[in-house]
């Protein structure tokens, strides 16, 4: 029976202890959601992300990606829009492309298929203008994943030796 009171006693110290920590995180809680909930604070976060955002479009490899696509792009093919969305660990990349001939628009999508850079090339759209000032045959929308690769290191096909 003592031991039983003792236990009792125990537990509802326990308890007394888990409701009032409930009640002081139901306090944070409520001063959390109203920092949160006032307009000056998210005006803020608005502007960091608009921040972050055109931090990512900064970082995107603009140099590399243009040296990349010019080695795939073949004669008559030009690039008319680039849109990359940065992701963890690669860039969608958004392309409008003009080409003046069905055979140099199939030279496009082949290189990039074999390219090392380029992956999950998709084809959104494909237009056959009446009339355009660039004289384009056909107009592609395609999304493709870019992937910049490390550059070759020397020595390392040689043996390492030179």
């Amino acid at each position: 029976m003592v031991s039983d009171r003792a236990a009792t006693r125990e537990r509802r110290t326990q308890t007394q202890q888990l409701e009032s920590d409930m009640a002081e995180l139901r306090s944070q809680r409520a001063v959390l959601d109203s920092f949160f909930s006032d307009p000056a604070t998210s005006r803020v976060i608005q502007q960091a992300a608009f921040l972050n955002g055109i931090i990512d479009d900064r970082s995107f490899p603009w140099t590399e990606f243009f040296l990349d696509l010019e080695h795939r792009l073949p004669g008559g093919v030009h690039i008319i829009t680039i849109s990359p969305a940065l992701s963890s660990d690669h860039v969608k990349v958004r392309m409008q492309v003009g080409a003046l001939s069905d055979n140099s628009k199939l030279e496009f999508l082949k290189a990039l298929e074999e390219a090392p850079e380029f992956s999950s090339i998709e084809l959104v759209s494909e237009t056959r203008p009446a009339k355009n000032d660039a004289g384009d045959v056909v107009l592609l929308e395609l999304t493709a994943d870019y992937r910049s690769l490390p550059p070759p290191r020397k020595g390392v096909a040689s043996g390492g030796a030179q």
